[in-house]
């Protein structure tokens, strides 16, 4: 990690103030660059809707409504509710919707950019069905980066001491095995560094089938993205001295893929949830949609070294030290 001296030049109520100004910006932008309206969303939904987000096995934050005997668990993301949400909200083609996800997820790894608390611009957009394809996405892609372009601006010109261009004009496309081709013994996250460093901005597609080497880039979810049309937005970050993944996105499972990629998974027990089965009889529209980081942009365009100081969490006391050691004030 590289310490920047610009960073330190917003105290903590500067710091509030800016976190709203980046917010507030990005998401009026996103809103109308994909034609999506905001909506309120769930802070926890029922197990067996099948609902919920079960990223790679971590197991979700629960409780009961002791009153009642219902059984909740905190939403880890709104993946799938929102493609339920759009079918609900009688949404037109090409319509969206995004909300603001917040989650709890207890088993996190806490670091400079992981916390137990997550907060992010979850967005979905009804498609054709002929637009499940690698153009499509690219074109989304395309969207969401000028979005990432225009608001690097807008901070800029607010803050004129903040570095002026962090963004390249363009952001690069490369497949994950591609990747793993290009720098071989690599792990995942050497070759997320190297190639960030490199093009300072990346979209990584293809995540979740197994590389030639016999491992995924990294793990997703079965029953969401099509791991053929999904990726993850990366941007090489000066302050970190690493890669930063800001948004992980792409087109949803339709009915073939959503049974291929169960099978694969020895999760086919979830066909019997009624988000899968309205999947399998084609009874949602087709989307594509994902998650942005709202504290990862905020220590990005911020030029933040721990996402502590963008938000406020808890931590452990090898964190504490870290931030100590390094002169981070924590929020």
């Amino acid at each position: 990690m590289r310490n920047n001296s610009s960073a330190t030049k917003l105290d903590l109520r500067e710091t509030q103030i800016a976190i709203k100004s980046v917010k507030d910006y990005f998401q009026r932008d996103l809103a109308n660059t994909l034609n999506l309206q905001r909506v309120s969303a769930p802070l926890f939904v029922r197990p067996e809707t099948g609902l919920n987000d079960n990223l790679n096995g971590e197991k979700a934050v629960d409780f009961n409504l002791r009153q009642y005997g219902i059984n909740v668990e905190i939403v880890q993301s709104l993946a799938k509710w929102k493609r339920n949400a759009l079918k609900d909200y009688n949404f037109n083609m090409y319509e969206g919707i995004y909300a603001d996800m917040n989650a709890i997820r207890a088993e996190e790894e806490l670091d400079e950019i992981h916390s137990s608390y997550v907060d992010q611009w979850d967005w979905e957009k009804i498609i054709n069905k002929s637009d499940r394809n690698k153009e499509y996405l690219f074109l989304i892609v395309r969207e969401i980066y000028s979005v990432f372009k225009r608001t690097e601006e807008y901070i800029n010109q607010t803050y004129p001491y903040i570095l002026s261009k962090k963004l390249p004009e363009e952001i690069f496309f490369i497949t994950s095995q591609e990747l793993e081709d290009m720098y071989p013994g690599k792990t995942s996250k050497e070759r997320e560094k190297l190639i960030c460093k490199e093009k300072g901005a990346v979209f990584i597609m293809g995540i979740g089938h197994k590389l030639k080497s016999g491992e995924p880039h990294d793990h997703r979810s079965p029953d969401y993205d099509d791991w053929d049309l999904n990726g993850d937005i990366l941007f090489w970050d000066e302050v970190l001295d690493n890669s930063l993944e800001v948004s992980s996105m792409g087109i949803r499972v339709d009915e073939k893929s959503l049974k291929s990629q169960c099978e694969l998974t020895n999760t086919t027990e979830r066909f019997k949830l009624p988000y899968h089965q309205n999947v399998l009889n084609a009874d949602l529209p087709y989307t594509v949609g994902g998650g942005i980081g709202q504290s990862r942009i905020c220590m990005f365009f911020l030029e933040k070294q721990h996402i502590g100081e963008v938000q406020v969490g808890v931590w452990d006391e090898k964190s504490l030290d870290f931030c100590k050691d390094n002169k981070i004030k924590l929020l």
